[in-house]
């Protein structure tokens, strides 16, 4: 459906030594509106940031945790109160299906002459997005508590619980571990990377229809209900920005965390010397015996509405390549992500993205019914977290949610 193998590939490329090809000397101007609707870390706001410099544009831009729940009904009005939305491998499937995004085809061939092929997201044979970094969850460690318990850096879940323990017992941390685990999108998240670790598969071969109520379901949900008894009490509140916050705080030695975050952990800033100097990242963590990496590659990217002039499109189009192009790499900015941008230099704070592209992670999957069941997942878990349902209950109530969605949605029949 993709070409996200690709783009994944051309990323481990790019950061060995990639010419700039897509230049960023003339500057930018454009005549017309442009509108930005987005997720609010550092990436995406030095994204904006840069787009918003365009000469000629009307521009605003709306960077928030809750953007999901805005894109699709701040693009379907006519014409869209949003003129482009950044999006990742999961949330442009929602955009799809609700036709709100137009294909660049024609945009790129005017405007995006300069526009690497790796950057160019394509679904079914047109350009729905331009991509411009990588991104995924991966071990993020305090290294002097590691050392203080006497702790190697853990490679899977198995010794991330081992080491709790250890941390725990010593009266080093009281909570030791963090996560992404706050009920909704990021908790059915951590589900996802957990189960495609254990070698899980979300449907029945060629089909629509869910498949997840098996050994490593219950096995996945074991091992969350094992870790979260290990994290803040309040574990199903804490969304990334949460969790970031516990680190910084000096609460949390070991968690699983996108590496598009680590950056503001590993600076100066918001924490004690000792917190942010002992910061360090690793790669992707495994558990069970499936040799595959309990996490999941993203990509993330721009798209351009379908509800608007064709001045606008251009005027948007234009602003967010300049947005992405290498003008936006400076000391600063390199090690907010892993760019997919030419030019890109790896950094410290990296390291953990670019090991999980080497470990052979699995793409987040991009077919059309995937959201349903990430919807389904959000929904559905937290009886089990809290312990007020077994781990086969919570999987049935998923399917369940998930059938009803995907009947209605014409994905499965009755």
């Amino acid at each position: 459906m993709t070409k996200f193998t690709k783009l994944m590939g051309a990323t481990a490329l790019s950061v060995v030594g990639a010419t700039a090809a897509f230049a960023d000397g003339h500057g930018c101007a454009a005549e017309g509106r442009l509108s930005i609707i987005g997720n609010e870390f550092p990436a995406i706001q030095s994204v904006a940031a840069k787009a918003l410099e365009c000469s000629g544009i009307e521009g605003e831009s709306n960077l928030t945790a809750d953007h999901q729940s805005l894109n699709v009904p701040g693009m379907t009005g006519d014409p869209a109160e949003y003129t482009t939305a950044i999006v990742a491998n999961s949330s442009i499937v929602a955009l799809m299906n609700e036709d709100v995004i137009q294909p660049l085809d024609a945009l790129v061939a005017e405007y995006g002459a300069d526009i690497p092929d790796h950057m160019k997201i394509s679904v079914n044979g047109e350009i729905m997005a331009i991509a411009f970094m990588a991104n995924a969850q991966h071990l993020v460690y305090r290294e002097d508590i590691l050392e203080q318990a006497g702790l190697d850096v853990p490679t899977s879940y198995e010794e991330v619980l081992a080491a709790a323990e250890a941390i725990r017992s010593q009266g080093i941390l009281d909570n030791p571990l963090g996560g992404a685990y706050a009920a909704g999108w990021n908790l059915a998240q951590e589900f996802n990377n957990m189960y495609l670790g254990h070698g899980g598969e979300f449907f029945e071969p060629g089909t629509a229809k869910v498949a997840i109520n098996n050994e490593q379901g219950v096995a996945t949900l074991e091992m969350m209900k094992a870790l979260s008894e290990y994290m803040n009490p309040d574990f199903l509140t804490h969304d990334s920005n949460a969790t970031s916050a516990e680190w910084e705080a000096g609460n949390v030695a070991l968690m699983n965390m996108w590496g598009s975050r680590t950056g503001v952990l590993m600076d100066d800033e918001g924490s004690a010397e000792e917190v942010y100097s002992n910061t360090k990242v690793s790669g992707p963590l495994m558990v069970g015996d499936s040799g595959v990496p309990a996490t999941t590659l993203w990509w993330d990217g721009w798209t351009v509405a379908k509800n608007i002039s064709d001045e606008d499109a251009a005027a948007t189009f234009q602003a967010m390549a300049h947005g992405v192009s290498s003008g936006l790499l400076n000391d600063e900015t390199m090690g907010q992500a892993v760019w997919l941008i030419d030019g890109f230099e790896p950094q410290e704070v990296n390291e953990g993205v670019l090991a999980t592209v080497a470990a052979g992670a699995k793409p987040y999957p991009m077919v059309p019914f995937q959201g349903l069941l990430h919807t389904a997942l959000g929904n559905e878990l937290s009886d089990f977290m809290q312990g007020n349902e077994s781990a086969e209950q919570a999987l049935a109530d998923v399917e369940a949610a998930y059938t009803a969605a995907a009947i209605e949605a014409g994905f499965v029949t009755e």
